[in-house]
C-alpha cells in the first residue's frame, strides 16, 4: 500500500469497506489469521506469547477477550492496534492489512479510528483531568465534550485535578474517558475496571456497552474476570497463548442485570 501523503483525517467507514467485499456478526471488522509473536529470551530461547492466533471480531459489537493472566491477551490486543507487529501472521480492519501498511498509515489509522484504554493509565502528568481528555478530543472532529465525558465516567468534580490528586480508580476512569471522548471506531481496553470498585466498574462497563449499543462501535474487552462475559455479543477465550474457545451470545446482558 503506497503512502497517503494526504493530510486529512484517515477515517475508516465499516459501511463503505462493506460495498467494496470486506466481510463486516455476520459483519467482521477486525480479522486475525495465523498470529504468532516470539520474543528471545536472554538465555537465547524463543519464547512463544502467542501460538498461531485465528479470530474475528464482529463490527460494532462488545467482544471480551478472557483468561488468565500469560496467556497472551495483551500482546495480542498491542497487535490487534498495531502498536506491535507480529513474528508471523496478519491483521485484517475492513480491507486494510497491517502487513501492507506503512508506520505512517497505521499511526493514522490509530489517531483517528482507535480509542485505547491501557491497563497503566498513560495520563500526562502535567496535565488535568479535563486536559487529558482534550488532547484526544481534539484530535477528530465530532468528538465528545470533555467536561460531560468525565461526568459520565462519575469525575464531574475532578475535572481540574492533576493525576498525581487522583486515586488510581480516579485515574482509570481518566484514561477511559479520553478514549471514550474521541468516539472511535474501534475502542481497544486492556483490563478497563482492573483499578475499579465494583460500583464504579458497573459504570464504566455501561459506558463501554453503550459505546457499541448506541453508537455502533467496536468494543474489545481485555479481562481475566469471567463474571462480566455475559454482556458480550462475543467471548474469546485464551489459554496458554491460544485461542481456547469463542463463543457467541445471542441475548447479551445488559450490565445493570448483571451482578457478581
Amino acid at each position: 500500500m503506497g503512502e497517503n501523503t494526504n493530510n486529512t483525517e484517515y477515517i475508516f467507514d465499516p459501511a463503505a469497506e462493506l460495498k467494496k467485499g470486506a466481510s463486516v456478526m455476520d459483519d467482521i471488522m477486525i480479522e486475525a489469521k495465523g498470529i504468532k509473536r516470539c520474543f528471545r529470551l536472554g538465555s537465547g530461547e524463543d519464547f512463544y506469547a502467542l501460538k498461531g492466533i485465528d479470530m474475528q471480531v464482529p463490527a460494532g459489537k462488545l467482544t471480551i477477550l478472557k483468561g488468565r493472566s500469560g496467556s497472551g491477551k495483551t500482546t495480542l490486543l498491542n497487535i490487534l492496534s498495531a502498536l506491535d507487529d507480529p513474528t508471523e501472521g496478519d491483521v485484517i480492519i475492513g480491507e486494510h492489512v497491517y502487513s501492507q501498511m506503512n508506520e505512517k498509515e497505521k499511526e493514522k489509522l490509530r489517531r483517528y479510528n482507535i480509542g485505547f484504554v491501557f491497563q497503566f493509565y498513560n495520563l500526562v502528568a502535567n496535565l488535568t483531568a479535563k486536559e487529558n481528555v482534550e488532547l484526544a478530543s481534539e484530535l477528530v472532529k465530532n468528538a465528545a465534550d470533555p467536561v460531560q465525558t468525565l461526568v459520565d465516567v462519575g469525575l464531574g468534580d475532578r475535572i481540574d485535578n492533576f493525576p498525581a490528586q487522583l486515586s488510581g480508580g480516579e485515574q482509570q476512569r481518566v484514561a477511559i474517558a479520553r478514549a471514550v471522548a474521541k468516539n472511535p471506531k474501534i475502542l481497544l481496553c486492556d483490563e478497563p475496571t482492573g483499578a475499579l470498585d465494583y460500583h464504579t466498574g458497573k459504570q464504566v462497563l455501561r459506558i463501554l456497552q453503550d459505546m457499541s449499543r448506541k453508537r455502533g462501535a467496536t468494543v474489545v474487552i481485555v479481562t481475566h474476570n469471567s463474571a462480566i462475559a455475559p454482556i458480550a455479543d462475543r467471548v474469546i477465550r485464551m489459554h496458554d497463548a491460544r485461542v481456547k474457545s469463542i463463543e457467541t451470545n445471542e441475548h447479551p446482558m445488559d450490565i445493570e442485570e448483571l451482578e457478581w
